[in-house]
């Protein structure tokens, strides 16, 4: 028995980073990209590292390439993290698993550290392989909190639910994370928006990927915690333009999309810091007419473009700055 399973990167579209602060998002799955899980039966249970889980280097600026764009320990301890995680939520629920080992190993096309969630991506893929492997059933608004669990429990990554939800459900997604819905329910609201009412996307992230030093840092979470007004006000405002959002893809009001996305920018901007280089992308896709924000934490925007000029538009003026245009498939 061969078990191959598959979650995609995501994109925020509004709303981001709201989701952390009980707020409200709009994310799609970007099929154009994916990471893949292979589980097998076997008398152990075996991780199998892969080609960039190397200790083994050409040079000293290999080691440092690889460690600014894969991180120190590459996919493995994703892999394990989420075996143990599963492992406790089936202890957890009672659910009693057959003493039967497997091998499992993992292949990824997203690109790393630019703001398209490879690592929720290969956990994802991993939980969805071991429920078919055990024949366990994990209730779909469930699942993201587990697979976000592993990140911040197990891995101390600093991360939200929206990246999660969105890789668990595909599709386009609107998500309300409010406090009371989540307080109530222990999940947010998620409500499958049909793709086929979006605008024409792109995506465009940083193709430098030697050069990740220049982090985002910020202390957004401690003033918000304190109550500070610009940050809480600014956040809830970001999260009210994903409920707009929504209103004006039903509408397909693409003139008010083009606004909001815009503005989730200039909102966010008011709060965090933003580096130079993510500048550069959303001030060169903005010069070509498009629209621009984030689509995660920084090294990738998303945002609407007009017609197949302007498009040709962003390919050219982007690529000028090491960065690579899509558009993004979305099922």
């Amino acid at each position: 028995m061969l078990i191959e399973t598959r979650a995609y990167a995501r994109a925020g579209l509004l709303g981001n980073p709201s989701d952390g602060f009980f707020g409200k998002t709009i994310a799609i799955s970007v099929r154009n990209f994916g990471a893949s899980v292979t589980l097998y039966p076997s008398p152990e249970l075996n991780v199998e590292p892969q080609a960039q889980d190397t200790n083994s280097f050409r040079s000293l600026h290999h080691l440092r390439d690889a460690v600014s764009t894969l991180g120190y320990h590459g996919g493995v301890p994703l892999l394990k993290a989420a075996i143990k995680k599963f492992a406790e939520y089936c202890e957890t629920e009672n659910i009693r698993l057959p003493n039967q080992n497997f091998s499992i190993r993992y292949r990824t096309s997203i690109p790393r550290q630019v703001g398209l969630s490879g690592s929720s991506a290969i956990i994802v893929a991993t939980f969805r392989a071991l429920m078919q492997f055990y024949g366990v059933e994990i209730p779909q608004p469930i699942l993201p909190n587990l697979v976000l669990a592993t990140e911040t429990e197990e891995l101390g990554i600093t991360a939200g639910l929206q990246d999660r939800v969105i890789q668990c459900y595909e599709g386009c997604v609107y998500m309300d994370f409010d406090r009371s819905i989540m307080e109530k329910q222990g999940h947010g609201d998620y409500e499958p928006i049909d793709p086929r009412l979006l605008p024409k996307l792109y995506i465009a992230y940083n193709t430098d990927l030697g050069k990740q030093s220049g982090r985002v840092h910020s202390d957004v979470r401690a003033r918000w915690l304190q109550g500070e007004p610009l940050v809480v006000d600014t956040l809830n405002a970001i999260a009210d333009v994903a409920r707009q959002g929504q209103e004006a893809i039903q509408q397909h009001n693409i003139d008010r999309l083009n606004e909001l996305v815009n503005r989730n920018f200039d909102l966010r901007s008011t709060i965090f810091n933003i580096s130079d280089r993510n500048r550069s992308l959303i001030e060169a896709a903005r010069a070509c007419g498009a629209s621009a924000s984030f689509t995660g934490s920084g090294g990738s925007i998303i945002g609407i473009y007009r017609d197949d000029a302007m498009l040709n538009r962003l390919f050219v003026e982007l690529r000028k700055i090491n960065a690579r245009v899509i558009k993004p498939f979305v099922v």
